[in-house]
């Protein structure tokens, strides 16, 4: 029978029930975003949800922001970091939870200042620190202005209006609240010991400030000579011939510093043979190392002439090669066989372990006393705040050249500059054995990107190793018991703190485990001042730094700023300060004239500051605004602490995640964070790091004029961040393609409720229901939506976009509204069936938008009002909702009948089946086809099945899987369906009895 007649074959499209939505398929993210970000803010979507949470008395999930650095636009890595916190932010809300947010900013230090200066030239050399630090705080406030709305346009949600920024006065009383209890509990010194020391910057550094890079260097074997007859195991004869011992440096600029060589007591060391200038003399080498030593003047591998310990070494006096200084042989049980001579050059001065070494074996230097590179003089060895180790010998100054202690023709010489003069004076003098140029990775500061040097220099530091009464404790370490801060910090990554991913344990334990003590003291202007107070010239004692005066500073500090320390006096400084009440102030304070103190010029290291925001922050200067911690019994504790969350990049493990943890267990006995997350670098493609020089770095302003914020957020969404990630444009593009996808199912959605009012066309649920393909849909959308509710609340933010994007795109477009497509079309509007899968589609969409909102916030709530039917300037959000609670829907699940996941199972063989015989039998449509498959199928609607596969009819029982080729049948013109039910009807037209029915005919 013919397929056509002779009427219009396009009669009947307007009876169909086409789709119609006002959520187009064009997303236009870049125009439409902005509009959505303003009708947020008019809305006051932030305090509208922060009233309604505490309003349900919803349960705290307190998280807290580590702060960015206010300093330039930013890139990738804050689209990545700020996108993720904001997914736990938005996520916890929609979780139910009260999820307050202050975002912060770095805004004191170095980068911040070294640009100002830049930009100042000349005219900084005249200007009061006073004037810097406000040249400063306007640049910062620049930078911060510009971040934040960069990070609200990749739709990010949080308290914008008043967020934290160290600079403020009410952050500094916080900071110095917490170092007034370091101060308190007696972990606070001074101390004249190496650090990591910026030359370009003339300040010190912490280990988080640097980044490592190739450099080249001289590596040098030199020989020190040993004093006669030193060695008393050794035979005279030995004694006719001079004998030196070796070592080996890549810093040669630090001889002049030498006071010691180190050995190691039980490793063996041997005398070998060799010609110095024309004549035979031994030297000294590990036995373990010797060939390869010998090697690189071409020096054949030889037995030693004697051999001996380690400790027949020690004591041993040698002659320095171009001072005239004798210093002794040491041990040391850091001296490795790994590389060099096995005897190691040692200067206390520029070296942690050198440092230790010269401490443990009073290394002393003669020449004078040192003193810091602010002219004070350190007070002895026996004050509270530890000693000053005056002998510890440093010839080189802050700007990175030498002192008047070191021979003439080195003084005041560049020490970089001064390696050449060095090695040539060594090679003229007969003292040099090898020299040569390598390339190995070296520290430079972080920001200037120069070299950096280990150097003496007189600070304050936060002793790890010091001794102090723990407040909390466990069956391990009971309260008030006492700890070291180190083990403290130690037991609390290893037991009480969870990270993910769970490598992030073994290396904050490792750093903690090889941390020097803190320095937390910095040679800048732009910064928080350290608040000590010195005794006036001509007077004695230990510098006023007590826990009473640093509070009473702080005070000053929270009403003024930390600009009062250049403006202020001492006494207006230490207004609400009492000394004779303070049982730990010095002595010659109360003889003293407050107006007579002499104010500190050092600032805090920044990392000490941000390390403090668990304090400044969540328990004082913006506590209310946070939702409050509740104990095991669900009663409220007085502040936000500690945090639910840390989230930052895998680098804080040395940075703000240590540097939190280390203060907050000296205070409180416990950590400030109870979970910690951290995530990879961005990376290209090809795993190189992104950077303007290499021209591989993305823009995410470009981006966000490309893509728009929630392709760039679904694609942050779909990363694997627990290592480095790599990005591309590419990559960008494809996360454009799956949120076309995502968003063309939600449209579809949407488009087939437009006559749907859920009040009065909702479908009731009964058991006559189970078998349908409505149910089934329901059940699989209720264990959809309880996955993405779990990783929300797990942060596994790449299971939520697989599970988003494989629901929309395979369970709902690829099958269920596949199947479904015909009925929606073409049933009566208000049939049963119809409304069941207008009910079913109605209550997965409502769903779908919540599960979508945290991840493409103007997206979900685009569709939000159009599911509402709310117009553009109406009050809905769907982010002022929480996530499907899936109460009803599930009773809905439970009615689906266990058979649809066989027949689930066995649909890709029946497609299969059904795409082999269309090739074979050259059909183009199959609904020009029929299916009969094994099974019991009774009690399901044959229709649904057929619609399930997209073929006509549908017969179950058979003895194996056939496709029927029905185009010898008649077909409707309105649905081109064979289903053994078409005839010409009374308009003359071919239509199934179902079409008939929805038409009346």
């Amino acid at each position: 029978m013919s397929d056509t007649t002779t009427q219009d074959p396009k009669r009947y499209k307007k009876t169909l029930n086409l789709p119609k939505t006002a959520f187009p398929m064009k997303a236009n993210l870049v125009q439409n975003e902005p509009a959505s970000m303003k009708r947020w803010e008019k809305l006051d979507v932030y305090g509208k949800l922060r009233a309604k949470r505490k309003a349900d008395a919803a349960p705290p999930f307190v998280f807290h922001d580590g702060p960015p650095y206010a300093n330039g636009d930013i890139h990738l890595g804050h689209l990545l970091n700020k996108v993720l916190k904001d997914l736990v932010v938005r996520s916890q809300n929609m979780l139910g939870k009260d999820c307050p947010y202050t975002p912060g900013w770095d805004c004191h230090g170095l980068p911040i200042e070294h640009k100002v200066m830049q930009d100042l030239g000349d005219q900084a050399r005249d200007m009061e620190p006073i004037q810097v630090r406000r040249k400063c705080k306007t640049y910062a406030e620049k930078f911060v202005k510009l971040q934040k709305g960069q990070m609200q346009r990749l739709l990010t949600m949080a308290d914008y209006d008043d967020p934290y920024l160290t600079m403020l006065p009410k952050y500094e009383q916080g900071v110095l609240e917490v170092f007034a209890g370091l101060v308190d509990k007696g972990l606070v010194f001074r101390q004249l010991k190496p650090v990591h020391w910026s030359i370009a910057n003339q300040t010190a550094l912490a280990e988080a400030e640097l980044e490592y890079y190739d450099k080249e260097d001289t590596s040098v074997f030199v020989m020190f000579d040993a004093e006669p007859y030193g060695i008393k195991c050794l035979p005279e004869e030995v004694w006719k011939h001079d004998v030196s011992f070796m070592i080996w440096t890549t810093t040669p600029w630090t001889l002049p510093a030498n006071m010691a060589v180190a050995v190691h007591e039980r490793a063996d060391y041997g005398l070998y043979e060799i010609n110095r200038n024309g004549k035979a003399c031994f030297v000294v080498l590990a036995t373990e190392l010797a060939t390869q030593v010998l090697a690189k003047e071409g020096l054949p591998s030889e037995k030693p002439r004697y051999t001996l310990k380690g400790s027949d070494l020690v004591g041993v006096r040698y002659h320095h090669p171009f001072i005239d200084r004798v210093s002794p042989v040491v041990s040391a049980e850091y001296v490795s066989m790994e590389d060099g001579t096995g005897l190691v050059h040692t200067a206390p001065g520029h070296g942690a372990e050198d440092y230790q070494t010269g401490q443990k074996f009073s290394l002393r230097f003669e020449g004078r006393r040192n003193t810091g590179d602010n002219g004070q003089v350190a007070w002895g060895d026996d004050d509270k705040f530890g000693k000053m180790n005056p002998t510890v010998y440093c010839p080189v100054k802050a700007d990175g050249t030498y002192d008047d202690t070191v021979p003439d023709w080195l003084k005041g010489q560049h020490i970089f500059k001064a390696n050449e003069q060095v090695v040539d004076h060594l090679r003229a003098s007969g003292h040099l054995f090898h020299a040569n140029r390598f390339m190995h990775s070296y520290p430079h500061d972080w920001r200037g990107k120069k070299p950096v040097i280990f150097r003496a220099t007189e600070q304050w530091f936060v002793g790890v190793d010091k001794t102090f009464e723990c407040l909390a404790g466990d069956a391990q370490r009971p309260a008030g018991s006492p700890t070291t801060l180190r083990d403290a910090a130690m037991h609390e990554a290893a037991e009480r703190v969870k990270f993910l991913p769970e490598w992030g344990r073994n290396r904050m334990r490792g750093m903690l485990e090889s941390r020097p003590d803190w320095c937390i003291s910095r040679q800048r202007s732009w910064g928080l001042p350290i608040p000590a107070f010195f005794p006036p010239e001509g007077t004695g004692g230990e510098p006023l730094l007590t826990a009473a005066s640093v509070r009473a500073v702080g005070e000053a500090f929270g009403k003024h700023g930390s600009d009062a320390w250049f403006v202020a006096t001492p006494e207006q400084l230490l207004a609400s300060y009492d000394a004779t009440a303070d049982p730990d102030a010095p002595q010659w304070v109360q003889s003293t004239d407050l107006k007579q103190l002499v104010r500190g010029t050092d600032t805090f290291d920044v990392w000490f500051e941000s390390g403090s925001s668990w304090n400044a922050v969540m328990r004082h200067g913006w506590a209310d605004k946070q939702a409050k911690q509740v104990d095991t019994d669900g009663k409220q504790l007085p502040g936000a602490f500690p945090t639910d969350l840390y989230l930052e990049g895998s680098d804080q493990h040395r940075g703000w995640f240590q540097h939190s943890l280390l203060p907050a267990v000296a205070l409180h006995g416990q950590s400030p964070f109870k979970t910690v997350l951290t995530h990879g670098f961005m990376v290209d493609k090809d795993g190189r790091k992104m950077s303007k020089s290499e021209g591989n770095a993305l823009k995410v302003e470009k981006l966000m004029e490309q893509f728009g914020a929630d392709v760039a957020r679904w694609w942050v969404c779909s990363l694997n961040t627990d290592n480095d990630i790599k990005a591309d444009l590419s990559f960008f593009q494809l996360a454009g393609e799956e949120y076309r996808k995502v968003r063309n199912t939600l449209r579809f959605l949407l488009s087939n409720l437009d006559d749907f009012d859920p009040k009065q066309d909702a479908h009731t649920w009964t058991d006559a229901d189970a078998a349908s393909i409505d149910c089934w849909a329901m059940e699989a959308y209720v264990a959809f939506a309880e996955k993405v509710k779990a990783d929300f609340d797990a942060f596994n933010f790449r299971a939520v976009s697989r599970a988003l994007f494989n629901f929309c795109n395979d369970t709902l477009s690829a099958v269920y509204l596949f199947a479904v497509k015909d009925r929606l079309y073409c049933d009566a509007p208000g049939s049963a069936r119809r409304r069941r899968t207008q009910s079913a589609i109605y209550r997965i969409a409502s769903g779908l938008i919540r599960l979508l909102g945290p991840v493409c916030p103007h997206t979900a709530d685009e569709a939000w009002r159009v599911l509402h039917g709310s117009d553009k300037d109406g009050g809905d959000c769907v982010h002022l909702e929480t996530l499907p609670s899936c109460t009803g829907c599930g009773a809905i699940a439970s009615l689906a009948d266990p058979r649809w996941a066989e027949a689930m199972a066995q649909r890709d063989g029946w497609m299969k089946a059904i795409e082999d015989q269309r090739k074979a039998l050259g059909v183009d449509n199959p609904l020009d086809l029929g299916l009969a498959v094994p099974g019991d199928f009774a009690g399901y609607d044959p229709a649904d099945l057929a619609d399930l596969c997209g073929v006509s009819r549908f017969v179950g029982g058979a003895d194996t899987t056939t496709v029927t080729d029905l185009r010898t049948e008649p077909r409707c013109e309105r649905s081109w369906k064979r289903d053994g039910t078409v005839r010409e009807r009374s308009d003359g037209g071919l239509l199934s009895d179902r079409d008939a029915a929805a038409l009346g005919v």
